[in-house]
């Protein structure tokens, strides 16, 4: 029922430090307050799943953890619970089942997993470094990201990164999938700079 993220992010999702000053650079606009440089992130999320056939979103809620350089923990708390560890290269999936976290395996590449992978990029500001996808600023606080190979376009029509009003902070991620077809993360409860033990990214 519902897909476990990639992206990364992530994230996802929420810092991102160095884009408001590199899209001035550019004459596009950005917020006039200083970067912060991002160590650490960690944040709950909201995410509704809309599909065309269904009335109402799906909702799921959660929370993620990220440090750089990439290292990730996206842990998904309702309606069900799944883990998404990403540290030292290796990446690991737990999903509950009859109420124990088990390891899946069996790993398929969906929209939100292409997203986690993309947060470390995010995180530290790198947007049109990158070889997956064309970057444009449509208005204040907002980066427009669609995909250049048609692979990944049939998983992911463009996304959408709000920035928030503090610079270096990201309020929210909308992953546009198809017609009818979307994913919205909104992020709350931000900690920024904290350290934070090797165990969360590599244990669940």
């Amino acid at each position: 029922m519902k897909r476990l993220p990639l992206l990364v992010a992530l994230f996802f999702f929420v810092a991102i430090p160095a884009a408001p000053a590199r899209a001035e650079s550019r004459g596009e606009p950005g917020s006039q307050a200083q970067p912060v440089q991002l160590r650490s992130v960690q944040a709950d999320f909201l995410q509704e799943k809309h599909l065309k056939i269904l009335t109402l979103p799906i909702v799921s809620t959660g929370s993620f953890t990220f440090q750089a350089p990439q290292s990730l923990r996206w842990e998904y708390r309702t309606p069900i619970r799944s883990i998404l560890l990403m540290h030292d290269g290796k990446v690991r999936k737990f999903m509950e089942r009859e109420g124990v976290l088990a390891e899946d395996k069996g790993m398929r590449l969906d929209a939100m997993q292409v997203v986690l992978a993309e947060i470390s990029n995010w995180l530290d500001g790198r947007f049109t470094d990158n070889a997956m996808f064309t970057v444009s600023f449509p208005e204040k606080q907002t980066i427009l990201l669609t995909p250049k190979e048609q692979g990944l376009a049939a998983l992911i029509s463009s996304i959408e990164l709000k920035l928030g009003d503090q610079a270096g902070l990201l309020d929210k991620v909308i992953i546009f999938e198809g017609p009818g077809s979307c994913t919205s993360l909104a992020f709350s409860n931000r900690i920024i700079n904290q350290e934070i033990p090797t165990a969360v990214f590599t244990e669940k």
